[in-house]
C-alpha cells in the first residue's frame, strides 16, 4: 500500500537565487528522532550545537518541504485529539493511497471533461503526518470564529457572486454553486456592478469575464502568498538563502506559481503604512538560534481567510537538525478573526545533488488562457447583440464544472 506514495509524485521545489522552483523527487523520512548533527565542518560549532553560516548566524539554508500531510483546521471527527495514533495514520494512508490513479472527471467529452482536465497524476499524494491539524492554537485546532465585520463581507462578496449566477442553469438546477442563491430568468442588473471589494477568490471565479480581475487568482497565474500551507497541485517548497544582514526565501507551489520574498534583518523599521506589497513587508532578527519575522504592510488585494491589509504575522524558523526544520505563524486581524491563531510544520531538507538540475514550471494560464477567455465572451456578446445568440449572462461559466465534478480534495478522508 505504501508503493503508492512515492517520492517522485512531489516534484516541485524552490530554486536558485534568480529562480523560484527545482524540479526534484522528495526523500523518505521515519517517524524516528532527527540524528545527531555531524562533525563539525568550517564555520561550525562543536558537535550537537546548530550549524552556522560563516558569518556566525544559524543556518538555514536549503530547498525544504512538509513531506506529510495534515489538514489546516481538526476535521470534527477528531474534535479533542491531538495526534492520530498509528492505526489511524495507516487508515488514512490506505484510504489516500487508493486515490492515486483515480479520475474524478466525467464522460469524456463533456464540459467538465474538458473544462476539469486534472486526474491524480497531477496532485499531491502524500503520508498522512503526526497531528490532527497544523492549527495549534485554539486548542481545538480550529480558525477563530469571524468578526461580525468580516462575516457581513464576506457575506456581501457571496451575495455579489450569486447575483451573476441568478438567470444559470445551476440557480435553475439548485446546484451546489448556487447554494444560498435563488433562480430568476431575467439577468441581474449588478453585472455592471465592480466587485464590494477587489475579487482575489483562488478558486472562486465571477460569472462574468469583463476583465481578468473576474477570474479566479489560479487563472492568472497568482498567489494568494503568505501564509503559504501547502498545495493540492505540486505540494509546496521553499528555498531559503542567507547573506549576511538579509534572507531570501524563494517559494513554488501550485504550478508554476512561484514567488520570492526577501526578509530585511538590519534593524530598520517597517516601510510606511502607505506604501503596500502582495507578500507584505518582512522584518526580521535573531532570538538565540531562531529566526523571528514580522510581516505586515500587505496590500488590500490579497485575501487570506478572508483578512486583507490588517493582517498581521509573526514567523518563527528554528533549524532543529541537520535535515529538519520547525515553522510556526502566529496570525492575527482583528477585524478578521475574534482572537489571534497559530500555526506550526515541520520541514523537511531536499538534496541539493538531486535539485542541481532546474526544469523551471511556467504558469501559462495568464498568458494564453485569460486572453481567449476574454476574447469568447467578446463573441458570444456580439453574437448576442446581433440576434445571433443566447445572452451571455444566462450562461453559467462557474457552476456546471464545481457542481457537477467534485474535486479531489472533496474525497479527502480527513473529512
Amino acid at each position: 500500500m505504501r508503493d503508492r506514495f512515492s517520492g517522485p509524485m512531489v516534484t516541485v521545489a524552490t530554486a536558485a537565487a534568480v529562480s523560484a522552483a527545482i524540479l526534484a523527487p522528495i526523500t523518505r523520512i521515519s517517524a524516528q528522532a532527527p540524528p545527531p548533527y555531524p562533525p563539525p565542518q568550517a564555520g561550525e560549532g562543536r558537535v550537537g550545537e546548530p550549524l552556522k553560516t560563516p558569518w556566525g548566524e544559524p543556518d538555514l539554508q536549503g530547498i525544504w518541504t512538509d513531506e506529510f500531510d495534515t489538514p489546516l483546521q481538526r476535521p470534527a471527527k477528531y474534535a479533542n485529539q491531538e495526534f492520530f495514533t498509528e492505526a489511524q495514520r495507516e487508515e488514512l494512508d490506505k484510504q489516500r493511497g487508493a486515490l492515486f490513479g483515480s479520475d474524478p472527471r466525467q464522460e469524456r467529452g463533456s464540459a467538465v471533461d474538458v473544462g476539469g482536465a486534472y486526474n491524480t497524476a497531477f496532485l499531491t499524494i502524500k503520508h498522512t503526518g503526526k497531528r490532527t491539524s497544523m492549527v495549534v492554537d485554539p486548542a481545538d485546532g480550529r480558525i477563530p470564529l469571524q468578526t461580525s465585520e468580516a462575516q457581513q463581507t464576506a457575506a456581501a462578496d457571496r451575495e455579489f457572486r450569486l447575483a451573476l449566477l441568478q438567470s444559470t442553469e445551476a440557480c435553475k438546477n439548485q446546484e451546489p454553486a448556487c447554494a444560498g442563491g435563488k433562480y430568476d430568468p431575467t439577468p441581474s442588473p449588478r453585472f455592471a456592478e465592480p466587485p464590494p471589494r477587489y475579487h482575489t477568490g483562488n478558486f472562486v471565479r465571477l460569472n462574468r469575464s469583463d476583465g481578468p480581475e473576474d477570474d479566479g487568482l489560479a487563472d492568472r497565474c497568482l498567489h494568494n502568498g503568505l501564509p503559504e500551507f501547502g498545495s493540492l497541485f505540486g505540494g509546496s517548497f521553499r528555498r531559503i538563502v542567507q547573506t549576511p544582514g538579509g534572507i531570501s526565501m524563494f517559494y513554488d507551489m501550485n504550478q508554476g506559481q512561484g514567488w520570492q520574498r526577501n526578509i530585511v534583518l538590519n534593524g530598520s523599521p517597517h516601510l510606511p503604512a502607505s506604501i503596500r506589497q502582495w507578500f507584505g513587508d518582512s522584518r526580521g532578527h535573531w532570538e538565540g538560534n531562531t529566526l523571528v519575522v514580522d510581516v505586515t504592510n500587505f496590500s488590500p488585494k490579497t485575501d487570506f481567510q478572508g483578512s486583507r491589509e490588517n493582517l498581521h504575522l509573526v514567523e518563527r524558523w528554528t533549524r532543529t537538525g541537520p535535515k529538519t526544520l520547525a515553522y510556526e505563524v502566529t496570525i492575527e486581524d482583528p477585524t478578521a478573526w475574534t482572537k489571534a491563531w497559530t500555526v506550526k510544520q515541520e520541514f523537511t531538507r531536499q538534496s541539493d545533488e538531486q535539485n542541481r538540475i532546474y526544469c523551471e514550471p511556467r504558469c501559462i494560464e495568464g498568458n494564453y488562457g485569460l486572453p481567449g477567455l476574454l476574447h469568447g465572451r467578446r463573441v458570444e456578446e456580439l453574437a448576442f447583440a446581433e440576434g445571433r445568440g443566447p445572452d451571455p449572462a444566462t450562461k453559467d461559466y462557474v457552476g456546471s464544472l464545481v457542481s457537477t465534478a467534485p474535486a479531489p480534495a472533496a474525497q479527502d478522508p480527513f473529512q
